[in-house]
């Protein structure tokens, strides 16, 4: 589930995403928010079901994302998603701002830039601090077919681990 661009709030985020639109800061980071709130019900569901559930950018993007701008801090960018669904698994696909650009589209929508990009990264290495997430590292510089060998093994693994733990929420 990556953000839902077909909701009302999705289409918003979009046309913002793609510069036709400008919005508040607080007001963006909001909106991404209630866009995740959107998906919860469905999120709930699947996972009651025994469903495994992959979210492309979950609350931890938006909180790097709107903490990097500088006139916000990790703790009000988190409260928003407070309660949310807390994912068993959170990977972080690390590649290098100079990797990343040189990658299709980079610099098409806001936030790509490679200054902005680090500041980014300096927000989910704070993250990553939360030693009661369970983040993994992983080199995506590498091609295609290792990544996704890695990513599925330690998925797996997780998914082994944690298959009869209950849902928790997020950063309560």
């Amino acid at each position: 589930f990556p953000t839902d661009r077909t909701t009302e709030i999705g289409q918003l985020i979009s046309s913002y995403l793609g510069r036709e639109k400008n919005l508040e800061d607080h007001t963006i980071h909001l909106l991404f928010s209630a866009n995740r709130w959107e998906r919860v019900p469905m999120m709930k569901e699947k996972l009651h079901q025994g469903i495994t559930v992959v979210v492309d950018r979950y609350a931890f993007s938006g909180v790097a994302f709107t903490s990097a701008k500088g006139n916000f801090c990790l703790d009000w960018c988190k409260q928003p998603d407070v309660g949310l669904p807390k994912p068993d698994l959170i990977l972080f696909l690390q590649l290098s701002p100079e990797a990343a650009s040189e990658r299709g589209n980079f610099g098409h929508e806001r936030y790509e830039t490679s200054s902005f990009q680090e500041k980014v990264l300096q927000s989910f290495c704070s993250l990553m601090e939360d030693k009661t997430l369970n983040w993994k590292t992983v080199d995506a510089s590498k091609s295609i077919e290792d990544l996704h060998r890695e990513i599925k093994s330690i998925a797996e693994e997780t998914m082994q681990e944690v298959q009869n733990k209950p849902l928790e929420e997020l950063w309560k």
